[in-house]
């Protein structure tokens, strides 16, 4: 308990609820996940004032930075509320690195705050494990980042989570091109799940059916409901990297992440052009099919909502489809041809960003995996 203040006690930080030497453990603990993202350009060190990169090392030679920050938004909630820590960082890299994906853009490094009432440096070290463990499979270097410990902002056990990272792309081949058009193919990558948006409507679904949060899973067997929910978001860095690198035939890409592929999909859309998407080609994970019968949701409502299924979106022409269906293939990524580019038909998109862009044709309907 903290000493009463009398006029005779002195009243210390930690009697005020901030301990400065967990934040040093939790320092200590995290420089070996911190070392284990060194890359060319990065020695990830931690303890100075500010992360350094060195573009040069990294082989840039007229490189144009892209900068994104994101969160993991109420997904974050199920993880505090059954201590399932291990793999929310995965997600908290995955939303910042396939925004910068988008542009065309290799992640460098990558900064993340954590924000608590009272530092559990063993509850913060699993979730920095997890971040680290995503800075790998982007092939970016956790450079630093910020705990901040703020007791009567935060109940007790409960965290907030942000992420930044910066990327880099030579300026001739930002994303998304100019010429995209008419007649090009639209390459779905498959999600892993319902990734990180739309959870507050996950939650209120899941407490609607009355089911806990250890009850086994009735969209997936052998794993609790807990679990299955916080699968982690997939990373597409790497293998859409050596498409783009190898084929140089990606003209845009779209991470579909809130607002489903209703939203984001225009976002990358020049003037007067649509996207026509077949829902037939695939088959979206067991969850949706799941979330659309617990909460009575049409289609309309699931693709403008969740990924259903496909979590990223490359634009291709046509005649060079093959050349990267192989290159992603090479790289361990199937891709689903799932539309194409068509001409606008006059209707518009509220697509944050792209007011005036044309709107998601949908022909059939979703199916979803047993």
């Amino acid at each position: 308990m903290p000493k009463p203040d009398d006029g005779r006690n002195s009243v210390t930080y930690r009697d005020a609820g901030v301990d400065i030497d967990a934040g040093n453990a939790l320092v200590e603990a995290i420089k070996p996940l911190a070392r284990s993202t060194r890359r060319p350009g990065a020695d990830a060190a931690l303890g100075g004032f500010g992360a350094l990169f060195d573009l040069k090392a990294a082989g840039f030679e007229d490189p144009i930075l892209v900068a994104a920050n994101d969160g993991v938004g109420t997904k974050l909630k199920i993880a505090i509320d059954t201590g399932q820590h291990a793999t929310i960082g995965i997600d908290l890299v995955a939303m910042c690195v396939n925004d910068l994906l988008a542009q065309g853009a290799e992640p460098l490094f990558f900064l993340d705050y954590f924000a608590c009432g009272k530092l559990d440096v063993e509850t913060a070290r699993s979730v920095v494990a997890g971040i680290a463990e995503g800075c790998r499979q982007a092939g970016c270097a956790l450079s630093g980042g910020e705990t901040a410990e703020m007791p009567g902002m935060y109940a007790a056990k409960d965290y907030d989570l942000a992420g930044f990272s910066v990327g880099a792309v030579e300026r001739t081949k930002l994303l998304p091109r100019p010429d995209v058009q008419a007649g090009d193919v639209l390459l779905g990558l498959t999600s892993s799940g319902v990734h990180s948006n739309g959870y507050s409507l996950v939650r209120r679904l899941v407490a609607g059916q009355n089911l806990a949060w250890d009850a086994p899973a009735p969209f997936a067997a052998g794993r609790t409901v807990a679990q299955a929910l916080l699968e982690p978001t997939r990373i597409y860095v790497k293998p859409v990297l050596n498409a783009i690198r190898k084929t140089n035939a990606v003209k845009a890409l779209a991470h579909i992440t809130g607002g489903g592929l209703s939203e984001n999909l225009p976002r990358v859309l020049p003037d007067g052009l649509a996207a026509h998407v077949d829902l037939s080609r695939w088959s979206a994970p067991a969850v949706f099919g799941w979330l659309a019968k617990a909460g009575r949701l049409d289609d309309e409502e699931m693709l403008r909502t969740f990924n259903c299924g496909i979590g990223l979106i490359l634009v291709v022409a046509r005649d060079q489809v093959q050349e990267v269906a192989a290159a992603l293939a090479e790289a361990g990524e199937r891709s689903i041809e799932i539309g194409a580019i068509e001409p606008g038909r006059g209707v518009k998109s509220q697509a944050k960003g792209k007011g005036e862009a044309e709107a998601v044709r949908y022909s059939g309907s979703l199916g979803y995996a047993p």
